[in-house]
C-alpha cells in the first residue's frame, strides 16, 4: 500500500489503523536546532479532540505522545523525527456485524475491490483517525515557521445550511477558538449549534466549510509547473478525510467574472509592492506573491449515520444496516487544526525548497 509519504524536502510518514495498537507518524528533513514546544503541540491535538461539540464521538483518546527519535533534550537534531501515539480506546466489535457489507460513502468497497479483503474496522487506514499523526508533524512544522513570523490560522465559515458570507480576513486565533464550533461569528456559532444539536435528534450528519489564511509569507515560495504551491496546497487539503473541494481565492466565483474585475493590479503599500485586490488568492504562477494566501475546502457529511441504510454486501446480497459506534455527527470543527497542519507542513516544506532561509 503505497501512498502514505507527503513532501518532498520535509517529508512526512504516518502509519496506524483507526482501532489498531497505534498511530505515528516519521517527520523527515526537518531542520536541527529547533525548539520542540510540546504544550502546543498537546494544544493542537486537544483542538483536533474538540469535547465541546453536541454529537462529537465518544471516543476520547488520551493522544499522549511517545517520542522515539529526532529529538533530544527539547531540541530537534535533523534526524527523522519519529512518534507514536497508541489508541487506547479502540474497540474494532463495534464494527463486526459490518465486516461483510460495503458502508455507504464509505472507503469499505473502493478498498475491498483494490486489495481483495475488506479494511481495518472503523476505516482502517482511511479513518479520520490517521490524522492526529498529521496534526503532531504539522505543529512541529509551525514552530519552524513561528521563526519567521508566517502565521496559519483556519476557521469554520459554513455547517451546514448555516453560512457566514461576509466575514474580515484577519481574526485573533481566541476569536475563532473561543467558539465550540471554531466559527469568528459568534452569532453563527450559535446557529450552528443548534443545527448539530437538531442533526443529533434525528440521527443524521452535517458537513462544512473551512477557510485557511496563511499571512506575512513572503513572496517567491513554489516552483513552476508541477510543484506549484497552489498544487501542493490542494494535494494537501483533499487528502484530508471527508474533503470534496478546493478554491483559490476569489475560487468559483471567478467563472463569472470579466478580466478587468477580477486582475489584482499591482500597487506600493507602505513601499512594498502588494496587489490591490487579492483574488488570487496570494499565490501567481504557483508562486506566492506575499500577499495573504486564502483558499476554502469544503468537506463532506459524515458518512456514518444512524438511520437505517439500504446497501450491498461483497456476496451483492442486499442488506439493511444500522452504522452504531462512536462516530462524529459534524467532524468539521475538529479538521481545522488537520487543516492549519497541512498547511504548516506544505510552506515549510516550500521554504526549504527556497534555500532562501538560513536556519
Amino acid at each position: 500500500m503505497p501512498g502514505n509519504y507527503f513532501g518532498l524536502m520535509l517529508r512526512l510518514t504516518t502509519f496506524g489503523e483507526s482501532h489498531g495498537t497505534a498511530v505515528g507518524g516519521v517527520l523527515d528533513g526537518f531542520p536541527a536546532g529547533i525548539a520542540i514546544n510540546e504544550s502546543l503541540i498537546r494544544e493542537g491535538l486537544r483542538r483536533r479532540n474538540n469535547p465541546d461539540i453536541p454529537g462529537t464521538t465518544t471516543r476520547k483518546e488520551e493522544d499522549s505522545i511517545n517520542w522515539l527519535s529526532g529529538i533530544d533534550g527539547g531540541i530537534s537534531t535533523g534526524g527523522p523525527i519519529a512518534y507514536m501515539i497508541q489508541n487506547k480506546m479502540a474497540d474494532p466489535s463495534e464494527y463486526d456485524h459490518l465486516k461483510n457489507v460495503f458502508r455507504p460513502s464509505h472507503a469499505d468497497y473502493t478498498y475491498y475491490s483494490k486489495y481483495g479483503r475488506p479494511q481495518s474496522s472503523g476505516g482502517g487506514r482511511a479513518s479520520g483517525r490517521e490524522t492526529v499523526a498529521r496534526v503532531v508533524a504539522g505543529e512541529i512544522a509551525r514552530l519552524m515557521l513561528e521563526r519567521y513570523g508566517i502565521n496559519i490560522l483556519a476557521f469554520v465559515t459554513q455547517i451546514g445550511s448555516v453560512k457566514v458570507d461576509e466575514l474580515p480576513i484577519h481574526f485573533l486565533p481566541e476569536t475563532v477558538y473561543n467558539s465550540p464550533v471554531y466559527c469568528p461569528s459568534h452569532e453563527a456559532s450559535q446557529a450552528m449549534l443548534s443545527l448539530i444539536e437538531n442533526s443529533v435528534q434525528k440521527s443524521d450528519t452535517l458537513g462544512g466549510m473551512i477557510r485557511c489564511v496563511v499571512s506575512d509569507i513572503p513572496a517567491g515560495l513554489g516552483e513552476p509547473v508541477f510543484d506549484k504551491i497552489s498544487a501542493d496546497l490542494a494535494r494537501a487539503m483533499i487528502s484530508i478525510p471527508t474533503a470534496r473541494a478546493f478554491e483559490f481565492g476569489a475560487g468559483m466565483k471567478s467563472a463569472g467574472m470579466t478580466g478587468s474585475e477580477y486582475n489584482d493590479a499591482f500597487v506600493l503599500n507602505q513601499g512594498k509592492i502588494s496587489t490591490k485586490s487579492n483574488n488570487d488568492g496570494g499565490i501567481q504562477g504557483g508562486i506566492t506573491n506575499g500577499n495573504d494566501i486564502v483558499f476554502n475546502i469544503a468537506f463532506k457529511p459524515v458518512s456514518s449515520i444512524g438511520m437505517a441504510q439500504k446497501t450491498l454486501n461483497k456476496w451483492g446480497q442486499e442488506e439493511e444496516i444500522r452504522i452504531s459506534g462512536r462516530h462524529d455527527v459534524c467532524a468539521v470543527p475538529r479538521i481545522v487544526p488537520v487543516v492549519e497542519a497541512m498547511t504548516a507542513l506544505v510552506i515549510a516544506d516550500h521554504m526549504l525548497r527556497n534555500h532562501a532561509i538560513k536556519l
